[in-house]
């Protein structure tokens, strides 16, 4: 029984030797002097070479005089004069270079005042989330202004800050049907927002009850509608102390 024999082939077999000792022909393996190229294995090889100057990784270092440089294309020795470099047409940051004089620049225009009294057909009426915007300015000795919602010789809605109703500032809201004025509403939840001098926003959006009024961002009173036909009211105007700069009908969805 040859046992030693056998394990003797099984180990040739498996390290790829033959019995001889020898790399048999074809063979990949790699010694341990040997890299993937078949070259030797050198120990501590830079892969790289190294950089000569801090802060030049890619200049390598050449043994004895280091190379010149060739002298950038502008330094060359031409014959005649030197070439200048075209120089860029000079241009404003904003402007193009127009042949000739400038184009004149667009400039927005302000909010034109609006003439008052002033006076807003509404073709469908007041309806439901309609949203009409007032901003304007009070006069600076403003007595009083008014904004009315008409409707025929009804007043359907009278908004009317007073800067000096006996002694007092308020915010009245009545109904005038038939030429006779209805209850008077005082109260406001914000105080008076309206100061003499000063610009103003106004929002008043139109529900199926009533009118919700907003002043400056802020919410100031609802009043309950007192005509009910809302198509019929067709009319909206504003009179008396205030300068106006923009009035806007919208629907909000």
């Amino acid at each position: 029984m040859r046992v030693p024999f056998l394990s003797h082939q099984l180990s040739d077999a498996l390290c790829g030797c033959s019995s001889s000792g020898s790399i048999p022909q074809g063979s990949n393996s790699i010694w341990p002097s040997q890299n993937q190229t078949g070259g030797p294995a050198w120990p501590a090889q830079p892969t790289q070479p190294p950089s000569c100057w801090p802060g030049q990784p890619n200049t390598p270092c050449w043994p004895g005089p280091q190379p010149s440089q060739p002298a950038p294309a502008s330094a060359q020795n031409w014959p005649g004069p030197q070439p200048q470099p075209p120089q860029p047409a000079p241009s404003h940051p904003c402007q193009p270079c127009w042949p000739g004089p400038q184009p004149p620049q667009f400039q927005p225009q302000p909010p034109q005042p609006q003439p008052v009294p002033y006076n807003l057909n509404l073709q469908r009426g007041i309806y439901d989330k309609m949203m009409i915007t007032i901003m304007g300015r009070v006069k600076p000795n403003a007595k009083q202004f008014t904004v009315n919602f008409v409707r025929g010789n009804d007043i359907a809605f009278h908004l009317n800050p007073r800067f000096n109703d006996g002694g007092k500032q308020a915010v009245v809201r009545n109904t005038m049907v038939g030429e006779r004025w209805g209850k008077e509403e005082r109260h406001t939840q914000g105080g008076f927002p309206f100061m003499a001098g000063q610009s103003f926003e106004m929002k008043i959006l139109v529900t199926f009850e009533e009118f919700k009024v907003a002043v400056n961002g802020a919410q100031l009173f609802e009043f309950k509608h007192r005509v009910r036909e809302l198509n019929q009211i067709d009319r909206i105007n504003i009179l008396h102390d205030v300068i106006l700069t923009y009035v806007n009908v919208d629907t909000i969805p």
